[in-house]
């Protein structure tokens, strides 16, 4: 087990996770897509009590048998979790502060799986520092590129 942190993009709301495990998965149900804004979003299933909040996330109630925790400050969505207490609840894979330990192991919701989107690896890839609007914008504004 291993004590990791996370949280929202702004700072506002913070957690840490015990983890037992590498492994995550892609949910890939129109819900999800529509919450997150994303063709599927990666998620990494932890037992309740493995999750502290340092600071308590906002809650969108999502659908009759859901809630997802978020922050109100920045929009940054932190998981998904049934109403009706779990066991378990989902945190998104890309609120850790270091979430390149884990691995997809499985597809959820794959009759909603967008094909094309599946694998962009042999897409042509460009480097955020390399965008000059976007690197003259950052130094302009605060002096650097951001970590």
């Amino acid at each position: 087990m291993t004590m990791m942190t996370g949280g929202c993009q702004c700072g506002r709301v913070r957690y840490e996770a015990e983890i037992a495990s590498d492994d995550a998965y892609l949910c890939h149900c129109k819900m999800c897509r529509r919450a997150t804004g994303g063709a599927s979003i990666a998620f990494v299933n932890v037992p309740v009590g493995d999750v502290r909040w340092l600071s308590e996330p906002d809650w969108y109630r999502s659908s009759a048998i859901a809630q997802r925790p978020f922050c109100s400050a920045c929009g940054t969505p932190l998981g998904f979790a049934f109403v009706e207490a779990g066991e378990n609840i989902d945190l998104t894979l890309g609120s850790f502060d270091d979430p390149s330990r884990f691995r997809p192991v499985h597809n959820y919701a794959s009759e909603s799986i967008l094909p094309a989107w599946l694998d962009a690896s042999h897409l042509p890839g460009e480097r955020s520092d390399e965008n000059k609007n976007v690197v003259d914008r950052w130094m302009k504004t605060v002096g650097k590129l951001p970590d």
